[in-house]
């Protein structure tokens, strides 16, 4: 397998994490999204990933583009360690989670959008990061809101037992310190963060581990 992957990218980030808890082996293939004005830009990755975005992977002779649809393919064929349960409420419960994540958090707060709010809406750094901020403490709340209703979560997201939901929330997690957002409202989405980030699994995923780490 070949993971097209960055480490500035979330995305990619989750990927990495259920690969390594997979147990799979993969070869990195670094794509630059600021260098020559953006490698995922350029003709060559175009080719790979007519999305123009990280992460893709190359499996089983085929190229999977979008990190949720890579995650769950990757749970489907290989189904052992399991990262979601059988149950259809807890299995719904659980992407309900990563969704929101993937699509009302990271959405936008990712490199495209943010470059747009200041290369074209001219918008300073300084409002930039106020947006990344609001939408983080938007999102981590009804993250922190959504865990507490259910009271499924133990160590992790679900119980004792890491998911693909701690896939998606600790890359986010990890962002949000980059950008020093303050997380002090947010105790059982800290926890479950602390919890997986102690795995090795999820260690050795982190961006600064990474081959194209600076």
């Amino acid at each position: 397998m070949k993971l097209y992957t960055n480490i500035r990218s979330s995305a990619a980030y989750r990927v990495r994490i259920v690969l390594a808890l997979k147990g799979l082996d993969y070869s990195a293939m670094p794509v630059h999204l600021v260098r020559g004005g953006g490698e995922h830009l350029g003709a060559d990755y175009s080719r790979v990933n007519p999305q123009q975005l990280v992460p893709a992977l190359e499996a089983d002779g085929h190229i999977l583009t979008q990190s949720t649809a890579i995650c769950e393919y990757l749970e489907e064929t290989h189904p052992e360690p399991a990262l979601l349960p059988k149950d259809p409420y807890r299995r719904a419960y659980l992407r309900s989670l990563m969704s929101l994540i993937a699509c009302e958090i990271h959405s936008v707060n990712n490199l495209r959008l943010l470059t747009y709010l200041t290369k074209v809406l001219n918008h300073s750094e300084a409002e930039r990061t106020e947006w990344y901020r609001h939408w983080i403490a938007d999102g981590l709340a009804k993250l922190e809101a959504s865990l507490a209703r259910e009271k499924l979560s133990g160590r992790f997201c679900l119980g004792d037992t890491p998911t693909l939901a701690d896939a998606f929330l600790v890359p986010q997690l990890y962002n949000a310190r980059r950008y020093e957002c303050p997380l002090d409202a947010f105790p059982l989405v800290r926890a479950i963060d602390a919890n997986a980030s102690a795995l090795a699994a999820f260690q050795v995923a982190r961006p600064e581990v990474q081959g194209d780490a600076p």
